[in-house]
């Protein structure tokens, strides 16, 4: 079973956006569209696609750090300020397993750094495209709405 819908998008996402200077509702719907798609809001941490909540994979990882991060230092430091402390020194990609804000901000930026518009939070269509363009390039966009509906809006129908 993985993280609530809810829970995820108040405690996780929706701060960690707020801490890089975004404020963004539609922003976080796509976080977690695409975490309820990756993982099943986290039922399944770590597999043969990649760590943590969005299963990002290594290589693309060390390459956000070599080739976007290190031309903007000060993002760099606020990100590198979500990890933890010794840890990220000794297993950089560990904490996309176990730190959810690092690894939200990870996946915000994998985003961010392909200059793609965000699409509005009931445009489904518009985020697995973002989803696909982004994180799962084979991915079909029936299986993003799958998650949604599966994981997400069910939840987002409770009052």
């Amino acid at each position: 079973m993985g993280i609530a819908a809810r829970e995820l998008s108040l405690y996780v996402i929706r701060p960690t956006l707020l801490y890089l200077g975004q404020d963004n509702p539609d922003a976080e719907a796509l976080l977690l569209g695409i975490a309820a798609s990756q993982s099943n809001l986290g039922s399944a941490l770590h597999d043969r696609r990649g760590h943590g909540l969005y299963c990002i994979r290594e290589p693309r990882h060390a390459a956000l750090w070599d080739e976007y991060l290190v031309h903007d230092p000060d993002l760099a430091s606020l990100v590198r300020g979500l990890a933890s402390q010794h840890a990220f020194l000794c297993s950089p990609h560990l904490e996309l397993t176990v730190n959810l804000r690092y690894a939200t901000a990870i996946a915000w930026l994998l985003i961010e750094q392909q200059k793609i518009a965000i699409p509005a939070a009931d445009d489904l269509l518009g985020m697995a495209r973002i989803w696909r363009q982004a994180f799962e390039p084979h991915g079909r966009l029936r299986d993003f709405a799958h998650a949604w509906r599966t994981c997400v809006s069910p939840l987002n129908q409770v009052a």
